[in-house]
């Protein structure tokens, strides 16, 4: 039930303005998170460093099945003109893990992602859900006052399983540096017991300090097991 990357597009690519503004405030974000898998929990904890446009984190993980795992990495935004940006990955855990990920954004109200992640295929237990390594296409749209919605893809393009995950993504500002923030999931692909093709959701609250997120991943990493998630964070 393990998975060897996650390509954060879409999270790295559309910082809202009322986020960026709390978040400029704050270098620190620590996040704990509990996984329920019906007959197991998993729980992880992350802190993460930010500066400037760029992240450093560090992050463990257990359950009774996948064990235990140490993970760190970093993330940047390399602007390349006005309306271009690089943004490169790294990640390393134990068991041997390494993986990293390459996105492009390129427009401006109207805007475009490709992304593009590679590992040497150690297990690296995936806590965003989505395929392993992977090409990714995306088309957003920015609105006023932060108002952001966005449609894309995440495909293996390496182990041929045809595992794809579609993301419908909205983010709402809302008064006093608050948001929303809702993801639509559909996947298919085949899996550990066959072909899936599922729905799943996740919604998280943000305060200028405080965030609460709520998922629910059927059939996680394509595996037999539905996966909820309840993390909170703070941001100091």
């Amino acid at each position: 039930m393990f998975a060897r990357l996650s390509i954060p597009l879409i999270m790295m690519a559309c910082q809202l303005p009322s986020a960026a503004r709390a978040e400029a405030d704050s270098a620190f974000k620590l996040t704990a998170g509990r996984y329920d898998y019906g007959n197991s929990q998993g729980h992880d904890v992350n802190l993460r460093w930010r500066g400037h446009d760029s992240n450093v984190w560090l992050g463990y993980y257990q359950d009774p099945d996948f064990g235990k795992q140490w993970r760190t990495g970093l993330d940047s935004s390399w602007a390349l003109s006005d309306w271009a940006q690089l943004q490169p990955s790294l990640q390393l855990a134990t068991q041997g893990f390494v993986g990293g990920s390459l996105n492009l954004q390129v427009g401006g109200e109207w805007y475009g992602l490709l992304g593009w992640g590679r590992t040497n295929l150690r297990p690296y237990f995936n806590l965003n859900f989505d395929p392993n390594d992977a090409l990714s296409l995306g088309l957003g749209w920015r609105g006023a006052q932060g108002l952001n919605l966005s449609l894309s893809v995440i495909a293996d393009d390496r182990l041929h399983t045809g595992q794809q995950h579609w993301h419908a993504t909205l983010r709402w500002p809302l008064p006093e540096q608050q948001r929303l923030t809702l993801d639509i999931l559909y996947k298919k692909g085949m899996g550990d017991e066959g072909e899936v093709r599922a729905y799943g959701w996740s919604f998280t609250y943000d305060w200028p300090r405080w965030f609460l997120h709520l998922a629910v991943d059927p059939k996680q990493n394509f595996s037999a097991t539905d996966a909820k998630r309840l993390s909170v964070g703070l941001r100091f």
